[in-house]
Order: C-alpha cells, then sequence, then structure tokens
C-alpha cells in the first residue's frame, strides 16, 4: 500500500447504525418474560419431584404394612417365649436346689423317706340318719 493511496476503510461511507437501543420499557418486558420462564420451568420440576415421590410412596406403603404386621406376630411370639423361657428357668433352678431334692424325689418317683408315712383319703359320705316314714 501506498501512504499516497487512501484505505478502503476511508473510502467506503459509514452506515448508519440500524439498532436502536432497547427502551426500558422493551427491557422490561424481556425480563420479565425470562422471570415466568424460570418460574414455570421451576414449577415443572417441582411438580414432576413431588409425583416421583408420592408414587414411590404409593409403592412403599404396602411393604410397609406388611413388614409392620410381621413385626407385631414377632414381638408376640418373643413374649410366649420369655414367659416359657421364665418358667424353665424357674424350674431349672429348683431343680437344681440341694434343699429340694427330697421333694423333687418324691414327685418324680412316688417315693417316701423312712420316717414319713403316707397319708390316704377316702372321701366316705356321712352317716344320715333315714327317715321313718310316719303313716297316720
Amino acid at each position: 500500500m501506498n501512504a499516497s493511496q487512501p484505505s478502503l476503510e476511508s473510502l467506503q461511507p459509514e452506515k448508519p447504525n440500524r439498532k436502536r437501543p432497547r427502551t426500558k420499557r422493551n427491557l422490561r418486558k424481556r425480563t420479565h418474560q425470562i422471570l415466568a420462564l424460570e418460574v414455570t420451568a421451576k414449577i415443572a420440576v417441582n411438580l414432576t419431584i413431588s409425583i416421583a415421590s408420592v408414587s414411590a410412596l404409593c409403592k412403599l406403603l404396602p411393604y410397609y404394612w406388611v413388614q409392620q404386621d410381621k413385626l407385631r406376630e414377632v414381638r408376640t411370639e418373643v413374649k410366649v417365649m420369655e414367659g416359657r423361657v421364665e418358667s424353665l428357668q424357674q424350674e431349672f433352678s429348683r431343680n437344681f436346689d440341694p434343699k429340694q431334692s427330697k421333694t423333687i424325689m418324691q414327685q418324680q418317683l412316688y417315693r417316701f423317706d423312712a420316717n414319713q408315712r403316707p397319708i390316704i383319703i377316702i372321701n366316705q359320705e356321712p352317716n344320715v340318719p333315714e327317715k321313718l316314714d310316719s303313716t297316720p
């Protein structure tokens, strides 16, 4: 390029700027549209999450109820077994008590000490005097 020749940029006429600056009204309208779109998206996402949670709960509730029934059954069985274990423990401690050994032998073998006498109770009806028929 020569210093005597003008540059291409200076030869072209300046284009007028066709874009007008946006007015405050248009900017507010655009901002409100963006906010409305954002709020709508948030609501849609929250609704989707809520629907998924409700459907999951609906599927889990029957399982929960079945588990509660099983737990109730197990608790009743545990109570029954606790009573049985307690009676067995008492019987066990009674069986191994040296003071009770003679009485246990007597109960199980129906034998008595030499210095004890068996008492046999016989149920007898008391003598009732017969009524005399008095005929006039």
